[in-house]
């Protein structure tokens, strides 16, 4: 029997791994974005969500604020209060912006399933904007639990 050499597949398939690229994603809806492919997009797109409705209520009072998502808190080496913070708040003074930052891994870790998730990041978000307006956290959003 005489060898003809390796054997050659024809097509996008040529390791024989499967489709791969965009080809593999198959039709995309039209006017629907695709779905977010990691924790940090899914957690970013939360986050803004929740931010443009809370600023888009008080922005004629809050005035230029800055949304940030860091992945952890940068915490000094003789921090001793034994919790990790969820988020930063610092006012803004002359031309720099009030700037509000929440930590991403920290609030997932309370967490215990999507919606957990989002009610956590809510209740972040309205008690820091409460805390620059000088509002009770119920008076800046309505879904804030009462308890």
């Amino acid at each position: 029997m005489e060898d003809t050499g390796p054997v050659r597949r024809s097509g996008r398939d040529r390791r024989g791994r499967g489709l791969r690229g965009p080809a593999a994603l198959g039709h995309v809806s039209a006017g629907r974005p695709p779905r977010p492919w990691t924790r940090r997009e899914a957690f970013d797109r939360l986050v803004l969500d929740i931010v443009t409705a809370v600023d888009e209520r008080w922005s004629d009072r809050l005035g230029l604020v800055e949304y940030a998502v860091e992945d952890t808190p940068q915490l000094p080496d003789d921090w001793e209060s034994g919790t990790v913070p969820l988020s930063s708040l610092v006012r803004g003074s002359g031309a720099t912006p009030t700037r509000l930052v929440l930590f991403r891994r920290p609030l997932e870790h309370r967490a215990t399933d999507r919606a957990d998730l989002e009610a956590i990041v809510l209740t972040v978000v309205v008690e820091q904007v409460a805390e620059l307006l000088g509002l009770s956290p119920s008076e800046v959003d309505p879904r804030y639990p009462e308890d």
